[in-house]
């Protein structure tokens, strides 16, 4: 008996009598009568198939989805060596928010939101940026902050799970823009300022000329 297959695929032609009866029995094919010989198919060789647009959009927003760039890293991770403050570190995970937000990969309530989200990233890449001191902040931020600060610290491998993760980006997503423009940087830096005191500016300024005469030195 010969099976033969209604494609073109690579076969090989052999008596019936060394088949195995699970051989014998294939189907998917048309019968011919011959009791001689039979034709036996190959795996036809594996293409990899072009990716789908699906496909397509879940790299993408896997690769929009990831936490800090290697960039980003490598900066931060250079500030460190360098002796400079957790601070100025966490300070580059805010700037690459910044920038995804004016490219429009998605947006903020406002620029406090923002820097937020950046500190959040950066302690959970292991910054050692301490949490906000109770009564300083919002409790729920608080926590949020410790939350994340332990997570960074642990270097636990369970990261945060897609659904939590699209259902973040979506409600970000439909937000404004106008969070990371300059003049409401600037408005958030004032009022930031205004807040601590004269000797907490003072001592603020001596540090960072410190950390820059040690890099002069260097």
């Amino acid at each position: 008996m010969i099976f033969t297959a209604t494609r073109t695929v690579p076969f090989d032609i052999v008596p019936t009598s060394i088949l195995k009866p699970s051989l014998q029995q294939t189907t998917g094919f048309k019968k011919q009568a011959n009791d001689h010989q039979i034709i036996v198919l190959h795996k036809a060789p594996h293409f990899a198939r072009k990716p789908t647009n699906r496909k397509l959009r879940r790299k993408q927003r896997k690769e929009r989805n990831n936490m800090p760039e290697i960039e980003t890293l490598r900066r931060a991770a250079e500030d460190k060596r360098e002796g400079k403050a957790p601070s100025t570190q966490a300070g580059e995970f805010v700037r690459e928010e910044m920038h995804h937000i004016r490219e429009g990969k998605h947006g903020a309530r406002s620029t406090k939101q923002a820097i937020a989200i950046g500190l959040s990233k950066a302690r959970r890449a292991g910054v050692k940026l301490p949490p906000p001191r109770k009564g300083s902040t919002s409790e729920k931020t608080r926590k949020n902050a410790v939350r994340s600060y332990r997570a960074g610290q642990k270097r636990s491998r369970t990261g945060t799970s897609r659904t939590r993760a699209r259902a973040s980006l979506r409600a970000l997503q439909r937000e404004g823009r106008g969070a990371a423009s300059h003049r409401a940087l600037s408005r958030q830096a004032r009022r930031s300022s205004h807040l601590r005191s004269s000797g907490e500016r003072s001592r603020a300024a001596r540090n960072a000329s410190r950390t820059r005469s040690t890099l002069a030195s260097h």
